[in-house]
C-alpha cells in the first residue's frame, strides 16, 4: 500500500507541474500575438499604400529620387561633350595666339628694316647734299674767279634762278662784275629773282 500511495502522489506532482509548464506556454503565446498582431497590422497597411514595401529611414535619400543609370549614362554624355567642346575651343584660342606671335614677330622685322632702310636713306641724303654743297661751293668758286665778261656769257645762258642762286653765293664784288656784263633783260630778271629770295626771308 505505502508504494501505491508514493507512486499516486509522484503521478498526481507530475501533472501539476505539467499543467504548471502548460499554462506558462499558453500565457507566452498570448503576449507573443498581442504585441504581434500591432506590428503584423502596421507591415501590412504599409505595403497596401503605394510605396510602401520602400521605407524612408532618416537621413537617407529615396530611392526613388536618386538618378536612374540611364539619366546618368546622358549626364555623363553632356559633361563629355561639354569638355570636348572647351578642348577645341582652347585649342582654336591657342592658334589663334601662335597667328598673333608670328605676325607680331613679322611686323617687328618689317619696322625694323625700315628703320634700317631710313637711316640708310638719310644718310645717302646727307652724303648728296654734303656733295652737292661741296659741288655748288666749288662751282661757285671758280665763276667768281673767271672774269666777269666771261662769266657775264656764262650767266645769260643760264637759267634766272640757277644764276640767281650762284650770284647770292658770290662775294659782292665777283656778282657785280658778272651783273655789270649781263644784258639788260638778263639783268633785271636775275635781279627781280635775287629780291623775291631776299623778300621770303623771315625779318625777325
Amino acid at each position: 500500500m505505502a508504494k501505491g500511495a508514493k507512486k499516486s502522489k509522484r503521478l498526481r506532482r507530475g501533472g501539476t507541474l505539467m499543467m504548471l509548464a502548460v499554462l506558462l506556454m499558453g500565457s507566452a503565446a498570448v503576449r507573443l500575438g498581442l504585441e504581434a498582431g500591432p506590428a503584423i497590422a502596421r507591415e501590412v497597411a504599409s505595403l497596401q499604400q503605394p510605396g510602401g514595401g520602400e521605407m524612408e529611414h532618416k537621413g537617407e535619400t529615396p530611392m526613388s529620387k536618386m538618378p536612374s543609370s540611364a539619366e546618368l549614362q546622358t549626364m555623363l554624355a553632356a559633361f563629355q561633350e561639354r569638355e570636348k567642346a572647351l578642348a577645341a575651343r582652347e585649342a582654336e584660342l591657342q592658334d589663334r595666339l601662335k597667328a598673333l606671335e608670328i605676325a607680331d614677330q613679322a611686323i617687328e622685322q618689317k619696322l625694323a628694316a625700315l628703320q634700317e632702310a631710313e637711316e640708310k636713306l638719310r644718310a645717302t641724303l646727307a652724303l648728296a647734299d654734303g656733295a652737292t654743297e661741296a659741288d655748288v661751293t666749288r662751282l661757285t668758286t671758280v665763276y667768281e674767279q673767271m672774269k666777269p665778261k666771261e662769266a657775264a656769257a656764262l650767266f645769260e645762258e643760264m637759267d634766272p634762278g640757277f644764276a640767281a642762286g650762284f650770284l647770292a653765293r658770290m662775294q659782292p664784288e665777283a656778282a657785280a662784275g658778272i651783273m655789270a656784263g649781263l644784258s639788260p633783260e638778263a639783268a633785271y630778271t636775275i635781279s627781280v629773282v635775287l629780291a623775291g629770295r631776299n623778300g621770303a626771308v623771315p625779318k625777325e
